[in-house]
């Protein structure tokens, strides 16, 4: 089997890493990839916008199968056009990447099917925005959320309403998502740990993957803005089995079979970030692919072909049981650069790579990186995830930072405190 990895940061460089040493894989490519996935399969240059671009490229390949690593391609309907085409491919059509792609449909969707969610209220223009948090509709802290794709950073939680007014102006005013702020969601702010809960999905049936927990906030103690994620943990002792129960059943099940309904089987990966609350649990948000840095650390943890599995899923023929994993915690850190979130810096030397990989237990996987004259330097605003594993969360966590400390360059910022969420539930 050839497969075409579509990405190019941590999440494709943990796939690439795990369908290439699978018996049944014969070579991975990847599009555009990074020069840390350049050691597992061969990268080819690529724009992610361009779903004819990512066609061609998977035609000139003689790929068996493509797998869809971030939201882009997605939302603009590479699934689709593949679909056309006869190419097997792994992710969900455009119609139902718009779980992730709006939030505003995503929120309706869930109406229609009775899927737990916060209270909302879509809004069409700031006018309209300022005026239903003028009305007193929602308590604070209130959740103001860009309606479309905002790389992770299109969320705020405002204290006051002068910080939610302010939250208007920058989204609807301002711009400083573009075109994702056209529209925004209010949201009532629900209390409770936060989890994230994946399944593979063929259409019809579904496998369970492991769950993990996400740290969005820059700094430690979850302090700062929101960014893509700095770091994440797995599984999580909150998904007990009487959770997991309830998730699939008042919120996996009723998703694909509204999708199947309304006539858009949903195929591939999607992604449940919960919020347990006293009355259960409830979705915060959708993600239509898997998570980064959720992938860096339940990927290695899966013990069966990972090729086998995606391929049944492009296909229909999922098997009825949950995916197999391997009881080991994994921990990862992300590893950013300074600046990060909003003017990340950029082409600083990195060293300490081949130390931090040769810790015992340890894995590292490249997204913002590039390499020059032969050296490492930095190229994105997250750079590198040092990945731990071990038979406690705790003994994950001291791998993980204990190969983490190997690693350096100008500015680097990371969080301290990853997996110290697990300690308390365990």
């Amino acid at each position: 089997m050839k497969i075409l990895v579509v990405g190019s940061g941590a999440r494709e460089h943990a796939l690439t890493w795990k369908l290439a040493g699978e018996r049944h894989v014969s070579a991975v490519v990847c599009a555009p990839g990074n020069p840390g996935i350049a050691a597992s399969a061969r990268c080819l240059p690529a724009d992610l916008g361009d779903p004819v671009a990512l066609l061609a490229i998977a035609r000139r390949e003689d790929v068996t199968l493509t797998v869809i690593g971030p939201e882009l391609p997605l939302s603009r309907g590479v699934v689709d056009l593949f679909t056309a085409h006869d190419c097997a491919i792994v992710g969900p059509t455009r119609a139902a990447a718009q779980l992730e792609s709006s939030k505003a449909f995503a929120k309706a969707f869930m109406a229609r099917h009775r899927v737990p969610t916060a209270r909302f209220a879509v809004c069409e223009s700031a006018d309209e925005a300022w005026a239903t948090i003028a009305r007193g509709e929602f308590d604070y802290p209130v959740v103001l959320k860009a309606d479309g794709l905002a790389a992770g950073k299109g969320v705020v939680i405002a204290p006051d309403r002068a910080a939610a007014d302010a939250a208007v102006r920058d989204a609807m005013i301002d711009r400083r998502f573009g075109a994702a702020g056209d529209r925004i969601v209010l949201e009532e702010c629900l209390a409770g740990e936060e989890a994230s809960y994946f399944v593979l999905a063929d259409g019809t049936r579904f496998v369970t993957f492991a769950s993990a927990q996400d740290h969005k906030r820059i700094f430690d103690d979850d302090r700062g803005p929101n960014t893509g994620g700095m770091g994440a943990f797995a599984p999580s002792p909150l998904i007990t089995p009487e959770v997991e129960r309830r998730v699939l059943d008042e919120i996996v099940r009723p998703v694909l079979a509204g999708m199947e309904r309304e006539g858009h089987p949903y195929r591939g990966f999607l992604y449940v970030g919960l919020m347990l609350t006293a009355e259960g649990p409830k979705v915060i948000e959708f993600n239509v692919r898997f998570g980064d840095p959720e992938a860096q650390v339940i990927f290695p943890m899966l013990d069966e072909e990972f090729s086998w599995l995606l391929a049944s899923a492009a296909t229909g023929a999922l098997p009825d049981r949950p995916a197999r994993f391997r009881r080991e915690p994994h921990v990862g850190v992300v590893l950013a650069a300074a600046g990060y979130p909003e003017t990340p810096d950029a082409h600083d030397v990195i060293t300490g790579l081949d130390q931090a990989a040769a810790v015992p237990g340890a894995l590292v996987f490249h997204a913002g990186t590039t390499r020059r004259e032969g050296k490492w330097l930095t190229v994105g605003g997250r750079v590198l995830t040092v990945v731990g594993r071990g038979p406690t969360h705790r003994d994950a966590i001291d791998v993980a930072y204990r190969a983490a400390a190997h690693i350096q360059f100008r500015g680097m910022q990371y969080r301290r405190d990853i997996g110290s969420k697990a300690l308390r539930f365990v």
